[in-house]
């Protein structure tokens, strides 16, 4: 079979998961706010998109590369792919902006205003709101041509400005007002009941004019630019890691422009001009018939006073495997624990390090962090552990897309406390989650490890689903110590006991597993996968997954954004079924199940099933052989693979269709009963509690 037939592409992949999430926009059945958000996050994720997979196709494009993809399209091909189906993305995404979205929202009082609707009262706000905001802090720029065009930021809001000749002899005179990222895109203005604001750009071109005293003003424009953010670096040639990627976030403020966004009713005179000076083609050029960045009304999904129009709240629940009573420490010498957030609260890894920062008895911490908070509880236990005189080391990964600036800042923070640094493995991304916290105990050294699927963020915990594993097993403690030590100092890789890590050999071990399951079929017995991934692109581990349906192992993979794979193609991937749910959180976790002969063997893991993820980063699997957590693991799978409200299949020709619900089935939606099922523990937790009868003792 020819590779298109077998395999999807990459890019084109990605662009139908961000259309499940706009269909997640254009659902009446989610509430109004809600549908506005996912709105924001599909122009969001193409943001990221254009700045990292579009831009690196330009770079391979301009190099005149002709390598094709697994699926046979080469660079230029992709990109012409993929500018004819953004188009009708966007045309989607304005679509149920202005016929769908807005004229809801004014109904429920939510009023987007322009310069001609208001009254006296709103026109008074607005001058003044020009005049002592705007006005003073926003400069015009005279442009003539690309030597002396601004170095704009990347995605922030510019207008352009066309003004009258002076002379017969001049073809256009144009300017163009940076509006920064500092100013407030949405302006509350006076009305009678509800919220009624006006657009920064609106408000800035509503008198423009002021800008330039004794000019005609011809016409203006809100326009938009994305850089190429696809940049990396020669670690081999970079003795200071930290110095090259402040180069590297230097360097991308003037990368080349790989899209232009601009209003529709801008002349082509205007949008001609741009595109010279920004050195943009036709094919790169977004033409949008409403507001440029939708992903600023994000902002609007919060507003309060409209509780009617958002989610039911769902509070993360404590988990009923922990007693607040007593140490964490206490309890995993007792059992393992494992966390399943955002139903369950991640307050207890946080509440690990921080028990950890002040035991005494607690002489070592060490842990990967990859993404954090802003204002970071676990940042800070370490810094305060390392004052307290523990021995604590970091590897803050500064290669991490997007986090870099907030990574070097943690970094030179964590030096300062006394915090062992490591900045990283060279010419990998460090992309696992764990932590090993070593204490001195009666019996003597004792290891207590976090391993997750997510980051340690307590922010992103309460809207990404993810699954914490929290351990003192002496096998994974011992792979643990093995691990640290193989990435931060000269220790050659090892063979660990239970766990595995990328790039040295997870996906090696995937294809083991796969393999057992191909086996064990092909002898007549029974073979079974579940696999809750991300995105799967890995053309090795594909291949072995076909292999395994040919031989009729069954196959159930919930993948919620990119999947190169082809399911239930006759000959092919009969056996294979890909479903995808796009709900009120943002599927994360990494969970595997093998049927093994019944000994069901279940993992959680850092990694996607992507190339880069196998052979670029340093991640890890991780066995759940705890019983009951690994009980509990397998049920999460089956409520994914029972959803038929939300999850959506994959079909051969790679569109995604709703999963049939049968008449006499209930709806079931997977992360609605997740909930339910963290909120029936604790309350028949609670209820066991109250029925112990527990004495007073004399004294």
């Amino acid at each position: 079979m020819a590779n298109s037939a077998k395999f999807f592409n990459r890019e084109l992949s990605w662009l139908e998961f961000n259309q499940r999430v706009l269909d997640e926009a254009r659902n009446p059945a989610i509430p109004l706010l809600e549908r506005l958000k996912f709105l924001a996050i599909t122009a969001s994720n193409a943001d990221e998109f254009f700045m990292v997979r579009v831009g690196g196709l330009q770079v391979l494009s301009r190099q005149r590369n002709t390598k094709p993809d697994p699926a046979g399209m080469t660079p230029d091909e992709q990109l012409l792919a993929i500018s004819k189906r953004f188009a009708r993305m966007t045309a989607d995404q304005y679509a149920c902006f202005a016929t769908e979205l807005e004229p809801a929202l004014q109904e429920a009082g939510i009023h987007r205003l322009a310069i001609e609707t208001l009254n006296a009262k709103q026109q008074s706000a607005v001058r003044k709101i020009f005049e002592q905001e705007i006005f003073p802090v926003l400069t015009p720029i005279a442009v003539t041509s690309a030597e002396d065009f601004p170095t704009l930021s990347n995605q922030g809001l510019s207008l352009c400005v066309r003004l009258a000749p002076k002379s017969p002899e001049e073809t256009q005179r144009v300017a163009v007002i940076p509006l920064g990222r500092s100013m407030p895109r949405f302006f509350a203005l006076p009305s009678s009941g509800g919220y009624s604001y006006m657009l920064l750009e609106d408000v800035a071109a509503s008198h423009v004019d002021k800008f330039f005293t004794g000019e005609q003003v011809l016409e203006w424009t809100p326009f938009r630019i994305t850089r190429n953010a696809d940049m990396s670096l020669r670690e081999d040639q970079a003795p200071d890691l930290l110095a090259s990627m402040e180069e590297i976030l230097d360097a991308r403020k003037d990368s080349p422009c790989v899209r232009l966004e601009i209003a529709e009713h801008a002349s082509a005179e205007l949008r001609g001009f741009l595109q010279d000076v920004l050195t943009v083609a036709d094919t790169d050029v977004i033409r949008c018939p409403g507001p440029v960045d939708l992903s600023a009304f994000m902002q609007l999904g919060f507003l309060p006073g409209f509780d009617d129009l958002k989610y039911e709240a769902w509070p993360p629940q404590a988990s009923t495997q922990i007693d607040r009573s007593e140490s964490l420490f206490d309890t995993l010498t007792q059992r393992d624990v494992l966390l399943y957030h955002p139903y369950e609260s991640f307050d207890p890894v946080v509440r690990l390090l921080e028990e950890a920062a002040d035991d005494p008895d607690v002489l070592a911490i060490k842990q990967v962090l990859y993404r954090t908070s802003r204002e970071s509880p676990i940042v800070a236990a370490l810094a305060r552990a390392a004052s307290n005189g523990k021995n604590v080391t970091a590897l803050i990964e500064l290669k991490a897309r997007f986090d870099e600036a907030r990574n070097i800042e943690w970094a030179k923070n964590l030096e300062q406390e006394g915090v062992h640094v490591i900045y990283g493995v060279k010419n990998l991304k460090t992309h696992a989650k764990i932590c090993l916290i070593v204490r001195r105990e009666s019996h003597g050294i004792q290891r207590y490890m976090h391993f997750g699927t997510g980051n340690y963020n307590e922010a992103t915990a309460r809207i990404y689903s993810d699954a914490s594993l929290m351990t003192s097993d002496e096998e994974l403690g011992a792979d643990a110590t093995a691990f640290f030590n193989m990435i931060t100092g000269y220790s050659q890789p090892q063979k660990f006991r239970k766990i595995e890590a990328a790039p040295i050999g997870l996906r090696d071990r995937l294809l083991e597993m796969i393999e057992a399951e191909t086996q064990r079929v092909r002898e007549g017995g029974k073979g079974s996968i579940q696999a809750k991934i991300n995105s799967l692109v890995d053309p090795t581990l594909i291949k072995a997954l076909y292999e395994a349906s040919d031989a009729g192992v069954k196959i159930q993979l919930n993948i919620r954004g990119i999947c190169c794979l082809r399911p239930g193609v006759k000959g092919l991937s009969d056996n294979i079924e890909v479903l995808s749910i796009i709900d009120r959180y943002l599927e994360h976790a990494r969970i595997f199940h093998f049927l093994h002969g019944g000994d069901n063997r279940v993992f959680i893991s850092s990694a996607d099933w992507m190339p880069r993820n196998l052979d670029k980063r340093v991640e890890l699997l991780i066995p759940v052989e705890d019983d009951a957590a690994k009980r509990r693991l397998m049920g999460i799978l089956d409520c994914y693979f029972r959803d038929n409200v939300k999850a959506k299949q994959l079909q051969p020709n790679g569109s995604y269709q709703l999963v049939k619900r049968h008449a006499r089935r209930k709806e079931f939606r997977s992360q609605e009963e997740l909930y339910r099922l963290a909120c029936e523990a604790v309350k028949n937790a609670s209820q066991s509690k109250r029925t112990v009868f527990e004495p007073h003792q004399s004294q």
